[in-house]
């Protein structure tokens, strides 16, 4: 197995470029702050672009241009570790994070947009560190990667496999013709939903600061807060905004971007789409129901609490707006059943993926049909086409690995002390990209 070393380090020093910009974006907000916070991202900003540039410019003349499709992969995981590594220096050197290993699981954990974090007082640190810490997600959420492969064909390397390996569950038959357009019509509309929503948050009286924060991390679906609480004191109007673009995150982009063409009759006909609203709907009425009759809380506070914490956690995002430790078993089983199930292939969510358990459960129902009928040809239908043997197995054989981590991590984590109920929330949470877990975690 032999990679094209010289293109997959040279693209890694073209992210680390990437990266260190975006560091040196968040000074504007430590100087108008003035929290002393401004030379830790500057020299790591600095740092981190003068590496990058330095492998990237000792690489960038590889005569091998097309990427294989391992390649990509690897490119994807290195990507992520290397920016992760250098993403920590400000935490280090601001002081807001001064171990190592805590500022490179802070840092991580904001580029896979797990949203899991280490710090107790996130309202004592340091404004432009904490909007570092928000546009990791960010720059996660939709995936470097897309907006590189935006970036390669300039450089006459080919991007292909880099995008399919960044952003699985988009056709790449439909998207080779025009892969750099693709990339670039998904970052728009990134964009201009962060921007919306930094609008709408601030019409609820949001500070700009609080706003543009929530919009990165809620368009990432990675839940990084500005505050101790989450959403918790945040008003009706901000809870409902949160919970309509935390939807928009977990649904496809391309279907987001049909939308704003006008496509409204593409987006119904996604199968996908429809179990997605179907299951958030059916959840949140669940959890309402419940609430309204086992707490003091009215109808419109049920409804709202339980429609935010349901999109929340399906759409991998892990906000929370209520401690729904205090829930009822029956619901909290229930958070840990959609921390399973995961929003919409091609969105910024984490998690299984909707279409996957929708496979699994045709060819599951099938299966029961091909036993009564063993010579019959039943293929599983997806948007009306059948699909390939072949893509059932890989959704099969995902699950089955994924289950298999999960029980794994589970006893793992339970060996260590931790008490049942938080070593599978703590395994569950990790795995879905969700954040807040069940129990301590």
């Amino acid at each position: 197995m032999r990679f094209n070393f010289k293109i997959i380090v040279s693209i890694v020093g073209l992210l680390l470029i990437i990266n260190g910009l975006f560091m040196i974006l968040c000074l504007p907000f430590s100087i108008y702050f003035d929290e002393g916070d401004w030379k830790a991202l500057l020299v790591s900003g600095l740092l981190t672009y003068t590496v990058g540039f330095t492998i990237w410019f000792r690489y960038k003349d590889s005569k091998e241009k097309e990427l294989k499709k391992k390649d990509g992969y690897l490119i994807v995981t290195l990507g992520w570790v290397v920016m992760s590594a250098f993403g920590a220096l400000p935490f280090i050197f601001s002081g807001a994070i001064p171990n190592y290993t805590d500022a490179f699981f802070e840092t991580i954990s904001g580029f896979s947009t797990t949203g899991a974090s280490i710090l107790t007082d996130i309202e004592a640190v340091p404004k432009g560190i904490l909007f570092w810490r928000s546009l990791t997600q960010w720059i996660g959420g939709m995936g470097i990667i897309v907006l590189t492969v935006a970036i390669l064909p300039l450089l006459g390397i080919g991007g292909m496999q880099l995008f399919v390996a960044e952003a699985p569950g988009i056709s790449p038959d439909k998207l080779k013709p025009r892969i750099q357009a693709t990339a670039k019509r998904l970052w728009y509309v990134y964009v201009f939903l962060t921007i919306l929503e930094t609008v709408l948050l601030m019409l609820g009286g949001m500070s700009f600061y609080d706003a543009i924060n929530h919009s990165l991390t809620t368009m990432a679906t990675g839940g990084f807060s500005t505050k101790n609480t989450s959403a918790v004191e945040f008003s009706p109007y901000t809870q409902y905004v949160l919970i309509f673009f935390m939807f928009m995150a977990g649904t496809s982009f391309t279907l987001n971007y049909f939308l704003f063409k006008g496509k409204l009759g593409k987006i119904w006909k996604n199968e996908e789409f429809r179990y997605y609203g179907v299951m958030t709907l059916v959840f949140s009425a669940i959890a309402s129901i419940t609430l309204y009759f086992t707490t003091e809380k009215d109808v419109e506070e049920a409804i709202r609490e339980a429609l935010f914490q349901v999109v929340s956690v399906i759409t991998t995002t892990g906000y929370a707006s209520a401690d729904y430790l205090k829930w009822s078993p029956f619901l909290i089983f229930m958070i840990l059943i959609l921390m399973f199930i995961g929003g919409s292939a091609g969105s910024t969510s984490g998690g299984v993926k909707i279409v996957r358990h929708v496979i699994l459960l045709k060819n599951s129902l099938l299966e029961l049909k091909r036993q009564l009928h063993p010579s019959a040809i039943l293929p599983v239908r997806f948007n009306g086409k059948a699909v390939a043997q072949n893509i059932t197995y890989h959704v099969l054989a995902f699950i089955f690995i994924y289950l298999s981590i999960f029980a794994i991590g589970t006893f793992i984590i339970a060996a260590t002390g931790m008490d049942f109920e938080s070593s599978i929330g703590a395994v569950a949470t990790s795995l879905g990209n969700i954040g807040p877990g069940l129990g301590t975690v």
